[in-house]
């Protein structure tokens, strides 16, 4: 009698864990997101921004970046933004289809223009409206084509205000994991 009781309380757990696991494991892996664990990165921790990959991240696949930069990195307003990414980043970019939302009340940036520098591995975003200080905004560059090859790429962000002398500053850096 206390076998059975025990086997029916383990049995219950057991079911229970399993329908938990079950419910959770498909919406991790439907898209990736945040900087996650990163570790040996060689950027410092509060210098890694978040992101989130709407379809997943995987190789050779159409893609949806939301590059995000929080509202303690926004010291001064920002009519210009440059995302610098590494040579060896064989995705490719649609310049026609950048959006920027300032994140408090989701708010559309309008954009002037955006270029694709392919030579010099920076994509250059600039703003019809400056985003103001201390306003968390993200960048969304849809219709991205991932590369064929996955890895680990750094993707810098600076950053150049409004006034006399366009000096870029350095946001920080998203350490984007394709699969």
């Amino acid at each position: 009698m206390l076998l059975n009781s025990f086997a029916k309380r383990t049995l219950r757990g057991l079911a229970i864990a399993t329908a938990l696991c079950a419910s959770v494991v498909p919406a991790v892996s439907l898209a990736q997101g945040g900087s996650g664990l990163v570790i040996f990165s060689g950027v410092e921790r509060e210098n890694i921004l978040d992101y989130h990959l709407d379809f997943g991240g995987r190789r050779g696949q159409y893609d949806r970046y939301r590059l995000r930069v929080p509202q303690r990195k926004v010291k001064l307003a920002v009519n210009q933004i440059n995302i610098s990414y590494p040579d060896y980043y064989k995705g490719t970019f649609d310049p026609k289809n950048v959006e920027v939302f300032i994140q408090g009340d989701r708010k559309k940036v309008g954009i002037k223009e955006v270029v694709w520098n392919k030579q010099n591995y920076l994509l250059e975003i600039y703003l019809t409206e400056a985003i103001p200080a201390n306003n968390r905004f993200e960048i969304h560059l849809n219709n991205v084509v991932n590369p064929d090859f996955g890895g680990t790429f750094y993707f810098n962000v600076l950053t150049v205000s409004p006034g006399d002398v366009p000096l870029p500053r350095q946001l920080g850096t998203w350490v984007i994991t394709i699969s």
